[in-house]
């Protein structure tokens, strides 16, 4: 029977936090919970940063070493290995954003190269993580999911894009690590789509390799599931899929009205929910064929998730299922998980801190707008903060 109290014990979920890290979390929470405060705070810091004022030793000792692992993958260790030691693998993720040039779509692959050969030296890092536009210009996917026909540079543009996949999905193949890549707009998601389903036919022979995203807000993910899986079967290769609920609603919402289409995003919350409950059920019911990352925050889905894999008899540490959180949230499901010998990741942020900044921004202004999420994270804290006080 899965313990539906898993998730309250506190002692476990901030187990690696000292008083003052639990102090700190407490502050960063109250921040965030105040929405006005968030639109100023995220204002002003922009405004030191372009100024170049010497606010970074501040945003590292704050925000920065809250949710992020370190400003390099050797800055990252010792969060790593300390995460490690209570079972919690760790998915680095450099979260620099992208510029659209050809030398950076160069440096950015290279870095997951190196991010690969890294993981090899690390059990605690068996995944890696990439967003499609890092590897190529956005306008690209968006042309050819559209159907419009590339110029001659265009696609030359293109095929280095999908030789940048090739590398990075062969190395991982050959050093047996899982490679997750990132979902991002609808607009440029088919060409996304049918390069990672590309890259599964190659590197998905065996065991899944590559794994896609799944942004569970838009309503067409279940049939799209679906219809992958039956091309999937009969072509011979293995699926992998990370489900989210996603994170761009406001601007697929903005541009359907703006560009007059109905919008591709579930008409609420209740409806993504279930939305991501039946793909996660599709996938725990297939699981011979489809590999799954649950990347999610609520505590419901994890629920129904553990349910499905005693119900369908799935090992708790069969590695074609993984639990994952972002670092510095919900400690509460991801060390409580792992306790109980679940395969369990956390998305550990890297970067300079000043190029990580609008990562960070997202960050806050996400934990605003998720009903719950930040009072929740207060909640527990507080209730730690007690424990402790009492012991």
């Amino acid at each position: 029977m899965v313990d539906k109290k898993l998730f309250e014990n506190t002692e476990i979920a901030f187990k690696l936090k000292s008083d003052s890290q639990l102090d700190r979390a407490y502050f960063l929470f109250k921040m965030i919970a105040n929405e006005p405060l968030v639109r100023i705070g995220t204002a002003a810091t922009n405004f030191a940063l372009k100024a170049h004022l010497p606010i970074e030793g501040l945003i590292r000792a704050t925000v920065f070493d809250h949710f992020c692992g370190g400003v390099s993958e050797e800055d990252c260790l010792d969060v790593i290995d300390k995460m490690y030691e209570a079972k919690v693998s760790s998915v680095l993720d450099y979260s620099v954003e992208g510029k659209e040039v050809e030398s950076h779509f160069d440096d950015a692959a290279q870095k997951i190269i190196k991010i690969i050969r890294f993981c090899e030296e690390r059990e605690a890092m068996p995944i890696v993580v990439f967003k499609p536009t890092g590897f190529g210009r956005f306008y690209l996917f968006q042309k050819k999911g559209e159907g419009k026909p590339f110029t001659e540079e265009e696609q030359k543009e293109w095929d280095r894009i999908v030789q940048r996949y090739h590398d990075v999905c062969s190395l991982a193949k050959q050093k047996d690590v899982e490679v997750l890549i990132d979902g991002e707009e609808s607009w440029m998601q088919d060409a996304a789509d049918e390069l990672a389903e590309e890259m599964m036919k190659t590197y998905n022979t065996d065991v899944p390799i590559v794994y896609n995203t799944l942004q569970t807000y838009r309503h067409d993910r279940l049939e799209f599931l679906k219809a992958s899986h039956k091309r999937a079967k009969e072509q011979g290769f293995k699926l992998g899929y990370k489900i989210v609920r996603g994170a761009y609603m406001e601007k697929e919402r903005e541009r359907a009205e703006e560009k007059g289409y109905e919008s591709p995003i579930c008409k609420d919350k209740a409806t993504t929910d279930a939305n991501f409950n039946d793909c996660l059920t599709f996938i725990l019911h297939h699981i011979d064929d489809i590999s799954v990352f649950i990347g999610t925050h609520n505590e419901i889905s994890n629920y129904i998730a553990m349910e499905l894999m005693e119900t369908l008899n799935i090992d708790i540490k069969d590695n074609r299922v993984w639990f994952g959180q972002l670092y510095g949230m919900s400690d509460n499901i991801s060390f409580n998980l792992a306790a109980k010998g679940y395969n369990v990741a956390k998305y550990l942020p890297f970067g300079p801190v000043k190029d990580v900044m609008p990562y960070l921004i997202r960050r806050a202004e996400e934990n605003t707008s998720v009903a719950g999420q930040t009072s929740r994270e207060l909640t527990l804290i507080k209730k730690e903060r007690q424990r402790r006080k009492n012991a």
